[in-house]
């Protein structure tokens, strides 16, 4: 039995496919497709699903979409009429939905394929259905608490409940207008970092403030006996004057959130590009604070009133790792488990198994335990594609290919890591990467000079033998998804110079030996070598998604200062 599920026009456009309830395939349309964070029909991550199995369209058995066009319609439809939108905005909204509702008619339009000759049944998954459903149903546990957090989705920006074996059953929501991903994104934009997914690059500069306007900003978020919380809604325009948004044919953009009072209460909004006053950077700080003490109020009272131990989380505000990684330290939950795509890409994981599980009432049998559900590209593709462009190469034997690389990372040098299969979601976890020596202080400004060209405070990310995390970092927990922040020990802080953030954490992957051995063995040679069982990887990309072909990983290598290209078993060096 083959499942198709597809995240389509929402942020994030991702497919994944899965066979008798084992993965085949998952990932995102802009790994494809070259745009940032697509929103479109995931058309190339579609058939690249279908090309893994070695099937067509027709031989799938049931297609799911992570939305609901149903879901919440009452509340939606009087919300809006009280609203009174304009013209313009319904017929968007209404396209919008015809074209997510009508699935067999869209999906066999998109794919070239027959709406009759279809076998497939279709199904809508309630957006954060389907967030809880890729957090708990792919989850080592039989049982736990879960937590989807996002912006919106079917008119709903959290959900709470609990998950036995292969059911899933729902104890809370906060609905539009309250969402604590409008807050975070509001302020990212007052703070002039206005891009979508602009996001995640404040928990990197909050680490340079002191959260002096925590008590101020408290008063936009209220948090309630219930666990729930409310939006002093005063602050923001998406409720009362809409926002623009554009979220198909290219990366989404959306409009300004925050209101005038926001402007008044706090003072202007820092112009994109200009400098990061205190005033901002102590902002990003107290930002980071609020947030993390709204999530823990709510994460706290759900381990109160479900009894569970472990808890799965999904959603984007779920990729907030700073506050993931105080989870266990402060809630009373003792496991805790984020899959790779917890964003809204990871709603196609989440569908796919929702179908399997809880509609079909399929056991439970998959664990997802590393994130490499991507394509893969063997020695003689990626031979054939090294002479098409001219490179300069050498073969290297798998004996002392890692041997190799981590011997050019201890000399200091940057070396782009391509190897097997893509990861899924977000972060580089070892086989897109770009790894360096965590050792040197000055290797973020080197990585940022010559390849990436950051924001100066923003971190690189430590990637540590899963073995040897407590040496390094003050919790052990394994976390081969690089979702949680830990503080590095005091007495390594200095050893890990280029991987430690200046609040002293970093934001860590564990890497063991089952899941990627390759990677785990160039991590070894880098520590018989120097003595430390740690590489700064980052993503393999510059201002662009992350590479998946190897024409992208060669081109990326050429056009940057990168020192050498291990890709496959082949060496490249400048």
């Amino acid at each position: 039995m083959y499942i198709l599920g597809i995240n389509a026009y929402h942020a994030g456009a991702a497919a994944c496919l899965i066979k008798d309830g084992d993965l085949v395939a998952a990932a995102e349309e802009e790994r494809f497709n070259r745009v940032k964070y697509c929103a479109d029909f995931p058309i190339k991550a579609i058939n690249y699903c279908l090309s893994e199995a070695g099937i067509t369209p027709y031989d799938l058995d049931h297609i799911g979409f992570s939305k609901d066009p149903a879901a919440n319609l009452r509340k939606k439809l009087v919300f809006t009429m009280l609203r009174r939108p304009s013209l313009r905005l319904i017929q968007e909204r209404l396209a919008h939905m015809s074209a997510v509702r009508d699935g067999r008619r869209t999906f066999a339009a998109l794919m070239g394929a027959e709406p009759g000759a279809l076998r497939a049944q279709f199904h809508h998954v309630e957006h954060h259905r389907a967030h809880l459903a890729s957090a708990f149903l792919v989850s080592p546990f039989k049982e736990a608490a879960l937590l989807s957090i996002d912006g919106f989705g079917d008119f709903v920006s959290t959900m709470t409940g609990v998950g036995r074996e292969n059911r899933i059953e729902l104890l809370s929501s906060v609905n539009y207008p309250h969402s604590l991903g409008i807050f975070f994104t509001a302020v990212t934009q007052w703070l002039g970092f206005t891009k979508f997914g602009d996001e995640g690059k404040i928990q990197g500069l909050a680490g340079y403030g002191k959260p002096i306007f925590a008590d101020r900003l408290r008063r936009l978020v209220r948090l309630q006996a219930d666990g729930s919380f409310e939006l002093d809604l005063d602050y923001f325009i998406h409720w009362a004057e809409g926002v623009e948004m554009t979220w198909a044919g290219g990366t989404p953009s959306l409009g300004t959130i925050y209101s005038q009072q926001f402007v008044d209460h706090f003072g202007p909004p820092r112009m994109p590009g200009t400098e990061l006053t205190p005033l901002y950077v102590n902002m990003a700080a107290s930002l980071q604070t609020v947030l993390e003490e709204a999530e823990m109020h709510i994460v706290r009272r759900l381990h109160q009133s479900t009894g569970q131990q472990a808890l799965c989380m999904a959603g984007g505000v779920a990729l907030n790792s700073s506050f993931n990684g105080k989870i266990l330290l402060q809630s009373g939950f003792t496991d805790v488990f984020i899959q790779p795509a917890a964003n809204d890409a990871g709603t196609a994981l989440g569908v796919a198994y929702y179908i399997y599980n809880q509609i079909l009432d399929r056991p439970r049998e998959f664990v997802m335990r590393d994130a490499y559900t991507g394509p893969s590209f063997d020695n003689g593709v990626i031979e054939r594609t090294l002479k098409s462009c001219a490179a300069t190469y050498e073969m290297v034997d798998d004996d002392v290919l890692a041997r190799r690389a981590a011997e050019l990372v201890a000399e200091g040098k940057v070396v782009g890591w391509f190897q097997g299969r893509m990861e899924w979601g977000p972060r580089a976890l070892g086989n897109r990467s770009i790894v360096a020596d965590p050792r040197r202080p000055d290797m973020k400004d080197v990585l940022n000079a010559r390849i990436k060209y950051r924001e100066p405070f923003r971190p690189f990310a430590p990637s540590v033998l899963a073995e040897s995390v407590g040496d390094y970092f003050e919790q052990s927990y394994p976390d081969p998804f690089m979702t949680k922040v830990y503080a590095v020990r005091a007495n390594q802080r200095e050893g890990l110079a280029a991987v430690t953030h200046v609040d002293g954490t970093g934001r860590l992957q564990t890497v063991e030996q089952k899941a990627n051995p390759r990677y785990w063995q160039l991590i070894n040679e880098f520590k018989e070598l120097t003595g430390t069982g740690v590489v700064l990887n980052t993503s393999f990309n510059e201002n662009e998604p992350i590479v998946c072909r190897p024409e992208e990983a060669i081109s990326c290598f050429q056009r940057t200062r990168m020192d050498a290209l291990v890709i496959g078993n082949y060496l490249l060096s400048k």
